[in-house]
């Protein structure tokens, strides 16, 4: 097999790549198809000036792609959701380098998926393998690897060469085979079933309604609005917004039947939106935004009108992103997620080895007080 660095998702076809995102089982999962990379690149929400510069890693024979890798150079770790600032510092006071570092991740989206494309597990080691080539002495000039919310098989594929694995929670809802959102709510202590009719009905009351929206039915204007209550979420922080404009509109253009918008109305005013994707049988929440602050908008939006539409649709489970304790309240269930880091300095890989075997310890106890918390303390997910 021979291997390629890519500069852009561009120089392999769409119809090649996503061949093999499907005979690699993962047909479902949106954001690992060509078009969804193809529209973060396209967009400049990566690439020059970013501090993601793409260099995505296939293997091809001689009947073409066997196994590919969405990677980016790294000049910072901002948009990972995996925090190792503190390992960058203490690169530093070792007067080293941690930047740039190489990251197989798909950028600003902590969702848990494949990250190894390949067409079975020799290939997959060997994509692994051409992964671990980039941060070798005297290889490009990264300090590290590591596999952001990686899969089960990819993320042993990297352990089986020496990355360390990584420990974090996420909270999800499961739909335990909900008749309708009411049903839904039965199965709730009647503390935190009171608490959802409350918050719900004070907007009612004050005639807010959040709809479902598809990316054709979207005009300019709301494309406008729908950016500005995106950008005012990280503006409100001092931050500039991690995606551009153009990102969505693409993405509506090129996989319009995955894309979702939760859209908050009072009247005809729009005051609040949910970003959301469809993959298979789960619903991603991923970004939200508002041009006005009212208390419960951000429930309502971004997680009761997720839990209606994957009831009302037969979906499993619904992915709202990263954090989040408040989730527990409103249904939701602490989920184990996972990275795996190649270390290759010895002066530091081991003690971010024993820092690591910590922090799994103390993430296990806390996602254990996590599920005695939740609704289901005793019934475990669907999903295990």
């Amino acid at each position: 097999m021979s291997l390629r660095r890519l500069t852009s998702i561009s120089d392999v076809d769409a119809d090649t790549w996503n061949g093999l995102v499907r005979v690699a089982g993962h047909g479902d999962y949106p954001f690992i198809r060509h078009e969804y990379l193809c529209a973060l690149e396209d967009s400049g929400s990566v690439g020059a000036g970013t501090g993601w510069a793409p260099e995505h890693i296939i293997l091809e024979d001689d009947n073409g792609l066997v196994a590919a890798a969405p990677a980016y150079r790294k000049a910072h770790s901002f948009g990972e959701f995996v925090f190792d600032f503190a390992w960058a510092q203490a690169y530093r006071q070792c007067g080293l380098d941690y930047y740039p570092k190489l990251v197989c991740a798909i950028p600003f989206a902590p969702v848990e998926g494949p990250r190894l494309l390949a067409r079975g597990e020799s290939e997959r080691a060997e994509l692994a393998a051409a992964l671990d080539e980039n941060i070798q002495p005297g290889a490009r000039e990264a300090s590290s690897l590591h596999m952001l919310f990686g899969d089960r098989a990819d993320l042993r594929a990297l352990e089986a060469i020496g990355g360390l694995l990584r420990r974090d929670c996420q909270f999800q809802w499961f739909n335990r085979d909900y008749a309708d959102f009411d049903a839904f709510l039965g199965s709730l202590p009647a503390r935190r079933r009171k608490e959802i009719r409350r918050e719900r009905r004070k907007l009612h009351d004050a005639g807010l309604v959040v709809e479902h929206w598809h990316p054709r039915d979207i005009d300019e204007d709301l494309w406008d609005w729908l950016y500005a209550a995106y950008a005012r979420t990280y503006r409100i922080r001092g931050q500039l917004p991690y995606l551009k404009p153009a990102f969505f509109r693409q993405l509506a253009a090129t996989m319009p039947d995955q894309v979702h918008y939760a859209i908050a109305r009072l009247g005809n005013r729009p005051l609040g939106m949910a970003f959301m994707m469809r993959g298979g049988d789960t619903l991603y929440g991923r970004h939200w935004g508002c041009i006005e602050d009212i208390d419960g908008l951000h429930f309502e939006t971004c997680y009761y009108h997720g839990i209606d539409t994957c009831i009302r649709e037969g979906l499993a489970r619904f992915d709202a992103g990263a954090q989040g304790e408040h989730k527990i309240r409103r249904g939701f269930e602490p989920v184990a997620t996972y990275s795996a880091h190649l270390i290759r300095e010895p002066r530091l890989r081991q003690a971010i080895a024993d820092f690591l075997q910590r922090e799994h310890r103390m993430m296990s106890e806390y996602q254990d007080e996590q599920r005695r918390r939740c609704a289901f303390p005793d019934a475990g997910t669907p999903a295990a």
